[in-house]
């Protein structure tokens, strides 16, 4: 058994949780769980991030202490993992003691080593992203792009850390592991953004300007900056775990790939003698219904609002359906509604009603045994479909095209629909005639042994809906999942629900 480390990026709590903080815990989330069914031994970190003068004003503005404003915000992404059902290990908090002792450890570790240097320094600041500013991030016209906001002139005595020293060593280091980021393309960016040189990366504020902060350990007049602490947090969570650094996927937004993941993050950890991750995992964004997301004119999606009127399966399943992993996509209601309607409702709910209705018609509610005499043409294309379909899906779950494997999926269960009319067991039920009530019995068995196959594809994306499908066929859930993948016998036997209502018709209009 392997261990497989996964984190998503940590949330700044300066706002409520989005469909793009849903997106990404539902997309790591299945990865998670796919590997656990591949037999790896997992560890699924998500967390949060606390520090920073954005909390700082936030809290202040609302008149409370900033432990307090991040508590409560911070408890709403722990109800979205909780909504979602997010399979994480681990939610770490960068203002636990845990996390600061870590940060701490490596700061000190880097300015023992003369890594990190004291310097004046003078130049534009931008509030509202934190962070100093050049001339080359002005707009043609000399202004400053309005993602800054308020840019003001300052000069203040700060820390540095040697960034540059290690450009040459980064670059090398891209060329030599070209699966460092996925998809591969992104790869490119990072180093065409490399091409400029880097300059020295400052790691504090000082304690007149910000408090908000972990105080650096060898000057208490200065906290630490966001990469220094955030950054840090993926390190922090299994350094009591032996074994699972280097993380395997670090799956972040495109937004952050340059500079802090791909270029901060794997120079912090070379300066201080760690192993940088094996990969970051990059995916795209999400506009709504065409648009930019906006919560201010109303283009938004409450995640959890959403998962309360449709399920949490169906939100799970649109969103990795609709995306590719890696590209932009748009979440529009009328499409969610044709993808719920004519994948969840009428095809996999109608595959999981016909079952139960035609099990208790015509076999007192029992899975009957497969006649070998009656089993024809219709049930060998089936089965052989249903290999293809297996390998093909585990083959592209590995590659992250979950939006194809699950295609592949539906394709199987669009399939058995077809051979259930072509079958027409309810034609054959009314026959006393031998052949016919054999031929019944094998289609019978054929159906529910075909949901129980695409059932178990389908755990990682719509875990709710899939541990009910056991549920009302009887199914257990095999030790070895490849196991569960093989075409068999296993429901002989087994007794069925009457009904289940797994994707109700939504009342709503659609938009």
């Amino acid at each position: 058994m392997s261990n497989f480390y996964i984190t998503t990026a940590i949330d700044y709590v300066n706002g409520s949780p989005h469909l793009g903080h849903a997106y990404e815990k539902v997309l790591t989330d299945v990865i998670a769980r796919f590997r656990r069914q591949m037999g790896d031994n997992v560890f699924f970190l998500t967390g949060v991030d606390e520090h920073g003068q954005k909390v700082q004003q936030s809290a202040r503005a609302k008149g409370i202490a900033p432990q307090q404003f991040c508590d409560e915000v911070s408890q709403e992404f722990r109800d979205l993992c909780a909504k979602l059902e997010i399979s994480n290990d681990d939610f770490i908090r960068t203002t636990e003691p845990r996390h600061k002792k870590v940060v701490c450890e490596i700061l000190q570790k880097l300015y023992d080593k003369g890594e990190i240097y004291k310097a004046e320094y003078k130049g534009f600041y931008s509030t509202r992203q934190e962070q100093f500013l050049q001339d080359k991030d002005r707009n043609p016209d000399g202004t400053w792009p309005e993602i800054f906001g308020e840019v003001t002139e300052i000069t203040e005595s700060n820390y540095f850390f040697k960034l540059r020293q290690y450009q040459d060593w980064l670059v090398d280091h891209l060329k030599t592991h070209e699966d460092f980021v996925f998809p591969r393309y992104r790869q490119k960016q990072v180093i065409e953004f490399l091409k400029e040189p880097l300059n020295d990366l400052c790691i504090s504020r000082p304690k007149e300007r910000l408090e908000w902060g972990i105080p650096l350990p060898f000057d208490e007049n200065f906290v630490t900056y966001v990469w220094f602490d955030a950054l840090t947090n993926y390190y922090t969570a299994v350094t009591e775990k032996p074994g699972f650094w280097p993380a395997n996927f670090h799956v972040i937004g495109k937004d952050i790939l340059v500079p802090p993941h791909a270029v901060y993050w794997p120079i912090m950890l070379k300066a201080a003698g760690i192993e940088p991750p094996r990969s970051l995992l990059v995916h795209g964004w999400w506009s709504i219904n065409g648009s930019k997301m906006s919560k201010s004119t109303g283009n938004f999606v409450d995640p959890v609002a959403f998962a309360d009127q449709y399920g949490t399966d169906a939100l799970r399943y649109f969103v990795i359906r609709e995306m590719s992993v890696g590209q932009d996509s748009d979440f529009s209601q009328t499409q969610f509604l044709a993808r719920y309607n004519a994948d969840l409702a009428n095809n996999l709910g109608n595959l999981v009603n016909r079952t139960l209705n035609m099990t208790n018609r015509f076999a007192g509610g029992v899975i009957p045994e497969a006649d070998a005499g009656a089993s024809g043409e219709l049930e060998t294309e089936l089965k052989t479909l249903w290999e293809k379909t297996r390998d093909e899906v585990i083959t592209l779950n590995e590659g992250f095209q979950f939006h194809i494997a699950l295609e592949r999926t539906f394709s199987f269960v669009t399939a058995t629909n077809a051979y259930i009319e072509k079958r027409a067991p309810w034609k054959l039920g009314k026959s006393a005639e031998p052949a016919d009530q054999a031929a019944l019995k094998t289609s019978l068995a054929t159906m529910a042994e075909s949901l129980r196959l695409a059932n178990a594809l389908l755990y990682a994306v719509i875990p709710g809906a899939t541990a009910k499908i056991r549920d009302v066929i009887g199914a257990k859930t095999e030790s070895n999942w490849r196991d569960e993948l093989v075409w068999g016998a296993r429901l002989t036997g087994n007794k069925v629900a009457e009904s289940a209502i797994l994707f109700p018709r939504p009342q709503t209009k659609t938009s």
